[in-house]
């Protein structure tokens, strides 16, 4: 009898141990973390491929020329933009309306005085976002820091981005209070009685930045 028991605890245990062998702790998954994880990746700005035209207006009609984009980047995470910059060449500024040479030369030349841009003492122009608010479909609302003739103001306005392989194309319409940057010549918010004289305070600036990888 004392037999019989020795050889069923022996047959109970080895069975336990098996049935525990086969149990055992589950597997660990490897989660694919590369798979899943963004990636904030930089752009660099092309002067070559990139364009900035401006806009000007006053009571008796408008005018229009280009400025160059010096630098710039572009950070995009998972193929948002997250941030990013670009400076101008304030000496570069031309008039692209007027073709009589002498008529462009002459607002060309008051353009670059102090009376607008001061661009022997303000060489560059610089924008740098601060805050990036995506609404859908590659388009965002933009807030950043716009600094002409040393002085600097935060504005806003709506962008559209896309990325094409490794390239990045963003298109920006900006409206600027020249005033707010010490422009202030024939302004009817400082001057009074300017009639048809008056040149408005917003200009635009239209920009195309192209940025590559």
């Amino acid at each position: 009898m004392l037999q019989y028991k020795t050889i069923a605890l022996i047959a109970t245990t080895v069975v336990a141990s098996s049935f525990t062998a086969l149990k055992g702790p589950k597997p660990k998954l490897k989660v694919a973390t590369e798979a899943i994880s963004r990636k904030l990746v930089n752009y660099k700005v092309s002067p070559e491929q990139s364009k900035l035209t401006w806009l000007a207006k006053k009571v008796t009609g408008e005018h229009s020329g280009t400025i160059n984009v010096t630098s710039g980047s572009l950070a995009l995470d998972n193929k948002v933009l997250k941030g990013g910059s670009f400076e101008l060449d304030t000496k570069t500024i031309a008039v692209t309306d007027l073709t009589d040479k002498e008529t462009n030369a002459k607002l060309l030349g008051h353009l670059k005085s102090d009376d607008f841009f001061a661009v022997e003492k303000f060489g560059k122009a610089t924008f740098n976002i601060t805050s990036v608010q995506s609404t859908g479909a590659g388009t965002y609302d933009i807030k950043g820091k716009l600094t002409i003739k040393g002085i600097t103001n935060e504005i806003s306005f709506p962008a559209t981005v896309k990325q094409e392989g490794n390239k990045v194309i963003a298109n920006a319409k900006i409206t600027v209070d020249r005033t707010k940057y010490d422009i202030k010549f024939r302004s009817k918010s400082f001057f009074e009685n300017l009639g048809d004289k008056t040149i408005y305070d917003d200009f635009e600036l239209n920009v195309q930045l192209v940025a590559n990888n």
